[in-house]
């Protein structure tokens, strides 16, 4: 098993509720402060061992500060000398499909061989950054898709006229160093989803959920996969969740509860409970998977989120043991974890903490 660091690079300043967020109590300082802790945190995982840096696509609020998540992942091919650098994802359906080609081409070039191309196609309420119809949501990613993979692969120029896509003359430089392509993952929550990614090949990530439906998502999408001739193996499934590291279970409780006196403003599980609050009104993960989603992908307390699989805490061998019970129900082969909480100095040493002492063990899983 893999484990890759991910960061939102959340703001770290005081913010108001509401999506599209005001800026109200914005300061350059905060936005300055926010991007270096990100910055930090990733190279005490590229130092301690975290196979991948990941990072992803979000915009008009403070849940992360990486509208362009090429632009940082720029800045982290400078981090990253040994992990992989992956972009989990691209928004591909609100943005230009021939761009996000290109830059992801740039960046495999720059990293020499070692991009994790993900793509996505969002939250809903994402679509109004652009002004692009959420109905076309699923036509669009699956153009995207097709259009992307073909422009890494082709030697030769070409056209492309398609439903949602137009260009006359397409023929990027450079290419991707990774053949044919840089490795993709794309959101398999939803069954349609999942049975996309199974017949078009790609890998999966399974984020905004808990260990339960995430391993009925991947249940459908072995199986689509073989009856389609192929089989998936561990690493072509992701799944993302929130960690905390301390030397005593009892330092990690007392971390977490440590947490809430700090403004909310530092608490990526609140934002994190925030954006499933929007996802699971919506249905988009999979509604019909299970009635009671909404309540099942925001878990009341700590202790039910521990129970989900949302989140793993404590010294490293209790999370050793609790990663190791995600291993056995749901076997991803990468899992993506970003810290639970901000707490200073606290929170890169739980960073540390795993990289040292945890990742030897779920490598060996």
């Amino acid at each position: 098993m893999k484990a890759s660091f991910f960061s939102s690079v959340f703001y770290m300043g005081h913010a108001a509720n509401g999506w599209p967020t005001a800026k109200t109590h914005y300061t350059d300082d905060d936005a300055k402060h926010s991007m270096a802790v990100a910055l930090e945190h990733y190279r005490i995982a590229e130092e301690t061992g975290f196979d991948w840096l990941s990072l992803a696509e979000h915009h008009f609020g403070p849940v992360g500060l990486t509208p362009n998540p090429m632009v940082f992942a720029g800045l982290l091919t400078q981090v990253a000398k040994r992990a992989k650098i992956a972009l989990l994802g691209a928004t591909i359906p609100i943005l230009n499909p021939v761009r996000v080609a290109e830059e992801f081409a740039m960046l495999d070039v720059l990293t020499e061989g070692r991009v994790v191309a993900g793509m996505l196609r969002g939250t809903p309420n994402e679509y109004v950054t652009y002004n692009v119809n959420p109905a076309e949501s699923r036509g669009r990613f699956e153009e995207a898709l097709e259009l992307i993979r073909y422009a890494w692969t082709q030697t030769e120029p070409f056209a492309w006229q398609g439903r949602y896509f137009q260009y006359r003359a397409i023929s990027i430089w450079p290419r991707p160093i990774q053949n044919p392509h840089p490795p993709i993952y794309m959101s398999g929550s939803s069954p349609e989803s999942g049975v996309f990614a199974a017949e078009a090949r790609v890998s999966l990530g399974l984020a905004v959920t808990t260990v339960p439906r995430a391993t009925k998502a991947a249940e459908l999408y072995r199986e689509t996969a073989r009856k389609n001739g192929w089989e998936p193996s561990a690493d072509n499934i992701l799944y993302r969740m929130s960690f905390h590291v301390a030397e005593t279970d009892e330092q990690a409780i007392a971390d977490y509860e440590d947490s809430k006196n700090y403004p909310q403003r530092l608490s990526p599980i609140a934002l994190n409970q925030g954006l499933e609050r929007t996802v699971a009104s919506t249905g988009y993960y999979g509604a019909e998977l299970d009635k009671n989603s909404a309540r099942n992908i925001r878990a009341a307390g700590l202790q039910d989120r521990v129970d989900a699989g949302q989140v793993v805490i404590g010294s490293p061998e209790t999370v050793v043991k609790q990663l190791k019970a995600i291993k056995d129900t749901l076997n991803p082969g990468v899992l993506d974890l970003n810290s639970a909480f901000q707490i200073g100095e606290r929170t890169s040493a739980s960073i540390r903490l795993f990289g040292e002492k945890v990742l030897p063990h779920i490598h060996a899983f």
